[in-house]
C-alpha cells in the first residue's frame, strides 16, 4: 500500500514502508473533529480551538505529502507553513491572545499587533522547518516531536485533551518507526511540526515553545550557515554498524564528529537533549506553582 525507500543505515539497506505519517493526520483530524462536534472546548467569539488546529494538521500533511510526491524544493518549502498560519492568526485575534513573548535573556516583550501578522508566521515557518530538518535516523524525526508534545501537553491545562490522542498515534508510530519498521516521511514531519506549533499558540504557551525546540533551531542553523557559507552538506559514514562524521554540520554530525555511535545511541542521545530543554520550562513552571 505505502511506497518502500532504502534504509540508509542498516546493512543492505532493506526497503521501508514510507509516509506513514499520514495515518496520524487522518485519526488526529477525525479525532479532533469530534471534540468540536460535541463541544469539549468551547467556542470562543466565533473561533474554535480544535477546528483550528485540525486545519493545520491537514495542512501539514498535505503539504508533506505533496513533498513525498515531488519534492519541492526548499525555497518553497520554507513559506509554504505560512498558509497554515492563517487560521492561528484569527483564532489568536479573535480569542484576544497575548501579544507579548518572555525571552530568554532579553525579558518579555510586548509585539502589540505585529504578534497576529508576524510573530505567529515567523513561528509556525520555522517551527515546521525545523523539525522537518532534523531526521534521517529511525526513530529521531518522532521521538524528538513527541517528547515536545508530552512537555506542552503537561502545562496546558484543559486544552491537553486536543492532543490526547494524536499523542497515542504518534507514539505508536515513533515505536514501530524506532524499530525500522516504517518511515513516517514527510507527511509526518511537516504535520507534527505545524502540530507543535499550532497549539502551543492555541494554548498561549510560545515561551515554552521556544525553550523546548532550541535543539532544533540550533541544528538548522548549523545546517543553513554551512550551506550559505560552504555550499556543503552534513552527512555521516556508516561502516555496517556505525555511524560517524569528519565535520560538524549539523547536530547528527556534531554528536558524531570523531565518534563512532550506532544509529539507537545516536538518537537516544539527542533525545535525552530535547528532553532536557523541553521539561526545564515544564520544572519551572511547576516549582513557581509551589
Amino acid at each position: 500500500m505505502f511506497p518502500k525507500v532504502p534504509d540508509q543505515h542498516k546493512p543492505n539497506k532493506p526497503l521501508v514502508p514510507n509516509g506513514l505519517g499520514v495515518i496520524y493526520v487522518m485519526i488526529s483530524a477525525v479525532y479532533i473533529f469530534l471534540l468540536y462536534f460535541f463541544d469539549v472546548i468551547n467556542v470562543t467569539n466565533g473561533v474554535s480551538a480544535p477546528l483550528t488546529l485540525a486545519v493545520c494538521i491537514l495542512f501539514g500533511g498535505f503539504m508533506g505529502l505533496l513533498d513525498d510526491w515531488i519534492d519541492i524544493r526548499w525555497r518553497y518549502k520554507a513559506f509554504l507553513p505560512l498558509i497554515a498560519a492563517i487560521p492561528l492568526v484569527t483564532f489568536a485575534s479573535h480569542v484576544g491572545a497575548r501579544t507579548s513573548i518572555a525571552l530568554p535573556l532579553l525579558g518579555t516583550i510586548n509585539f502589540g499587533g505585529y504578534y497576529y501578522f508576524i510573530i505567529i508566521p515567523i513561528l509556525v515557518t520555522i517551527i515546521t522547518n525545523t523539525v522537518n530538518q532534523l531526521g534521517g535516523l529511525n526513530g529521531l524525526e518522532t521521538i524528538c516531536p513527541a517528547i515536545v508534545m508530552i512537555g506542552l501537553m503537561a502545562i496546558s491545562g484543559s486544552y491537553a485533551i486536543l492532543l490526547l490522542c494524536p499523542l497515542i498515534v504518534w507514539l505508536i508510530l515513533a515505536f514501530f518507526n524506532f524499530r525500522g519498521r516504517i518511515f513516517v516521511g514527510n507527511t509526518g514531519s511537516f504535520a507534527i511540526g505545524i502540530t507543535i506549533a499550532a497549539f502551543a499558540i492555541i494554548s498561549d504557551l510560545k515561551f515554552d515553545l521556544v525553550i523546548s525546540i532550541l535543539p532544533y533551531i540550533f541544528n538548522s542553523a548549523i545546517i543553513l550557515l554551512t550551506f550559505f557559507f560552504y555550499r556543503t552538506k552534513a552527512n555521516v559514514s556508516f561502516d555496517g554498524k556505525r555511524l560517524v562524521s569528519n565535520h560538524r554540520r549539523s547536530l547528527i554530525t556534531l554528536v558524531t564528529f570523531n565518534r563512532p555511535l550506532t544509529e539507537r545511541q545516536i538518537v537516544i542521545v539527542i533525545s535525552l537533549l530535547m528532553a532536557a530543554t523541553t521539561f526545564a520550562p515544564v520544572l519551572a513552571r511547576r516549582l513557581l506553582m509551589l
